[in-house]
């Protein structure tokens, strides 16, 4: 038997098996595989489909990621606008106006709110949301905890932040889609053009993207910097929007590894999946961002809701 043809049978037994475990999930069956399949070797896999997905990232998922949930993280102790989610927007708290453009989405089985908050909480059970309780921790450690505490199981989890209320539905389904398009990807996040007042503003996150569409890197400074220290105006330069989707197993992955030296640095948490050498995929939208990062924001999404007759 020549060595190309004992890699083929191997490669063949390989993707057998991940069927056999794939039809035994569909039957309600416990998954005992893991899904992300570290390349050690690189190993030729003549005529076979997946060959490219396999050579082209340090990781793998051959499983079809179709169950999807919103998860909101929600949080009252913040720093710069204590009790933020519950701020009113025209009349409605700003988590509810999140969790019901996040309700339009098509791509999401579910859609819940995560707090370690009894107020916000109560005010999202009062508008018909999922709650689940969790202790206090960073979005997605939280987003890891509240995953485990629904009672199905999801292939891919979608952080919607909370504090984005006019989100655009599609972006959701967008960042779905690409993420369960790129097998090598564990992560996939958007971003849209930078206003140039919005250059220099420390809260408002800028992004590299390769030609093949993958994050370089992200920073709260203006990225890329030129030598002459000024904006240059013929320049994409792109906004990150504040929105992740992961595989649902990466999760757990995410959350053992240290914080990065980047990660602390600029206080970006995405950071810590580049750093460690996962991919991650990059949609680019026409989105006016309107997150609320300070309570000046409210009037200024105020005005914008009310001259677009927005309810």
């Amino acid at each position: 038997m020549t060595l190309a043809h004992a890699e083929r049978r191997t490669a063949a037994k390989h993707i057998h098996s991940e069927r056999e475990r794939e039809r035994e999930m569909a039957n309600g069956g416990e998954d005992r595989g893991t899904p992300l399949k570290m390349l050690t070797t690189a190993v030729a896999v003549a005529g076979c489909g997946i060959a490219t997905a396999m050579v082209a990232g340090k990781y793998f998922t051959s499983r079809v990621r179709s169950r999807v949930v919103g998860i909101i993280p929600a949080r009252y102790a913040s720093s710069r606008f204590p009790g933020k989610p519950l701020a009113l927007i025209i009349g409605k708290p700003m988590i509810q106006r999140t969790w019901e453009q996040a309700k339009l989405a098509t791509s999401l089985d579910a859609v819940v709110v995560a707090t370690d908050d009894d107020r916000i909480a109560e005010s999202c059970r009062r508008f018909g949301a999922d709650v689940v309780m969790t202790s206090e921790s960073c979005l997605n450690e939280r987003c890891q905890e509240a995953l485990k505490k629904l009672k199905k199981r999801y292939d891919l989890v979608v952080n919607i932040q909370g504090d984005e209320p006019l989100i655009d539905p599609e972006i959701i389904n967008g960042v779905v889609k690409i993420l369960q398009a790129a097998p090598d990807a564990v992560f996939s996040t958007a971003v849209t053009a930078l206003q140039p007042e919005d250059a220099m503003n420390p809260n408002r996150v800028k992004c590299v993207v390769s030609r093949k569409g993958y994050a370089i890197y992200f920073s709260r400074g203006l990225i890329p910097f030129n030598k002459s220290g000024k904006v240059n105006p013929d320049f994409p330069y792109l906004l990150h929007l504040g929105i992740q989707c992961y595989d649902a197993k990466f999760l757990d992955v995410y959350t053992s590894l240290p914080s990065s030296p980047l990660q602390l640095e600029e206080d970006l948490e995405q950071l810590k999946v580049l750093e460690n050498g996962y991919k991650m995929k990059v949609i680019k939208v026409n989105h006016e961002a309107h997150g609320v990062d300070a309570p000046e924001d409210v009037e200024k999404i105020e005005a914008f809701m009310k001259e677009r007759n927005i309810d």
